[in-house]
């Protein structure tokens, strides 16, 4: 895939550089950064341009909004936390454009850097309205999106902006489409195995449809296997799942009946009354669930019977944990797979999305154990399915 990057630019000294970054991290209680993937990923760019003399000004958008102002979704402590990481400054402004955003960019030296707002604080940004994204991309003369896991969607600042500004790959979505192409140009090494796991249900479920027909298995856990579970008729009692998707669920599932191992779910769970670091948990059949119990994590005898597919695999390719991570005792099956899926020497996996990536920081798994570690999730599983994203159309040669 030929794209426009970085090296393509001849100068950029004294230059306005729009970036999109892809700083939705996750966050502490007190609202500092709990993990800084992402941030750190995005690093090479940002130093890149400071040694090339740009006048850097960030976009980025955190959590979900719904175009609203929300105080706890402000990026002030993210630029705080940007400042520490680059060990030079980071000014933050709390707006995304107008008279005040003009004036600070206005007064940016050469190197310097200049955080605007939550972007999606305005609700133009998601529905990529014309006089906003324009506004938006007259704050600067080039635009570069370095932003690879929000690459799929079609907003103002992930490729809006390109209808007015030219616009380039940053280092890290350079470096995610040059892991990731040779997964389109060639044959999969077969058999290839999908895992599925972590909250956003609604997304993946199309994304499965899309993979039906390419993927030998798929392992599912995470709140999106309590809706096929729910679809399939098991007693899920009070277990996070949407009751909307039954039949797209049970769809999918009468899909993949003739191969009664193509699509495998959590037979074993760990369930418990509370979401806690203090709950006490049962790891049970699937036919035991009942009452007030929630399934938080995919069970020992599940993660087992995960691996036993893995091994056989050529190809793993792995979106969203498997039980809720954040507490301890719903880690096991993430840790149990994740660490066998990493010994896998002859086996390509690709790993996608920040709540995975949290999930291995968490379980102390190092990433480099893996083919690639992905920092988008929903981008990297719709790249791969072969879909086109807006994101990256906007940056082709």
């Amino acid at each position: 895939m030929k794209i426009r990057t970085l090296k393509d630019l001849k100068t950029l000294k004294g230059k306005k550089v729009l970036l999109r970054v892809d700083f939705n991290v996750p966050l502490k209680k007190d609202g500092s950064v709990q993990d800084d993937t992402r941030m750190v990923e995005s690093l090479p760019t940002i130093k890149y341009l400071q040694k090339k003399g740009a006048k850097i000004i960030i976009v980025s958008h955190l959590g979900r909004p719904e175009g609203k102002v929300k105080n706890e979704l402000r990026l002030t402590k993210v630029a705080k936390h940007l400042q520490k990481l680059l060990k030079k400054p980071v000014k933050k402004v709390d707006e995304s454009i107008g008279e005040k955003v003009q004036k600070e960019i206005d007064a940016l030296r050469n190197g310097q850097i200049l955080m605007l707002e939550n972007i999606r604080f305005h609700k133009e940004e998601e529905a990529c309205e014309k006089n906003f994204t324009k506004e938006l991309a007259s704050l600067a003369n080039i635009y570069v999106n370095d932003a690879f896991g929000t690459a799929h969607r079609r907003h103002a600042s992930t490729a809006g902006v390109a209808d007015y500004l030219k616009a380039y790959a940053g280092l890290l979505m350079e470096k995610e489409i040059k892991h990731l192409s040779p997964l389109l140009d060639k044959k999969i090494p077969r058999p290839l195995t999908m895992i599925f796991g972590g909250a956003k249900i609604d997304t993946k479920i199309g994304i499965i449809q899309n993979f039906l027909n390419k993927a030998d298995y798929f392992l599912m856990g995470g709140a999106l296997a309590n809706t096929f579970l729910y679809a399939a008729g098991y007693n899920i009692a009070n277990s996070l799942y949407e009751k909307d998707k039954k039949q797209i669920a049970q769809d999918i599932m009468l899909e993949c009946e003739k191969d009664k191992e193509k699509f495998i779910l959590p037979n074993h769970v760990v369930v418990a009354s509370e979401v806690s670091e203090k709950a006490k948990t049962l790891d049970v059949p699937i036919q035991d669930v009942t009452g007030d119990m929630k399934i938080l994590d995919i069970g020992k005898l599940s993660a087992e019977r995960y691996c036993k597919v893995i091994a056989k695999s050529k190809t793993v390719i792995w979106n969203g944990p498997l039980g809720i991570c954040e507490f301890k005792p719903f880690q096991k099956g993430t840790e149990i797979v994740g660490k066998f899926l990493a010994k896998q020497k002859k086996c390509t996996s690709i790993l996608g999305g920040g709540d995975t990536a949290d999930s291995l920081k968490r379980l102390k798994i190092k990433p480099e154990k893996f083919t690639h570690v992905s920092t988008g999730g929903g981008a990297c599983i719709e790249f791969l399915s072969g879909k086109k994203l807006p994101g990256i159309e906007v940056l082709r040669k």
